[in-house]
């Protein structure tokens, strides 16, 4: 994996991981009814999810200066005149889309196992 895929991954993944954390602590304010806590996450997750989609879709029509990953390549001692290339930076967009697709789909997947979670402490539910 280049120096490009990581930092794209860097990015995503400190954005999932404080919508993660904020899932967490409603997960966790909601632990009274274990069906009603997983059905939260899962809603949550599944909104991560289409972000990530609609993120990944945009990709390629935004402006990547403005990216936290142009920025991470900029700190890291990328040349300017590699990331000033249109080419370069249809490469950027490219790994940036196709990134928050692989980040999306693992997303959408953990969204399934929560709601499959939450109907199986709804059945399981007393009374």
């Amino acid at each position: 994996m280049d120096r490009l895929e990581v930092f794209t991954d860097m990015s995503i993944r400190r954005a999932c991981g404080f919508v993660g954390l904020a899932a967490a602590t409603v997960m966790i304010s909601l632990s009274f009814d274990p069906a009603l806590a997983f059905r939260t996450g899962a809603d949550i997750a599944a909104l991560l999810a289409a972000g990530l989609v609609f993120a990944a879709w945009r990709a390629p029509r935004r402006n990547i200066r403005h990216t936290e990953v142009y920025a991470m390549l900029r700190a890291a001692g990328v040349p300017p005149n590699w990331l000033s290339a249109e080419v370069n930076r249809a490469e950027i967009a490219r790994v940036l889309r196709a990134r928050l697709a692989w980040h999306a789909e693992r997303v959408a997947c953990l969204a399934l196992l929560l709601w499959a979670l939450a109907l199986l402490f709804w059945l399981v539910r007393p009374g």
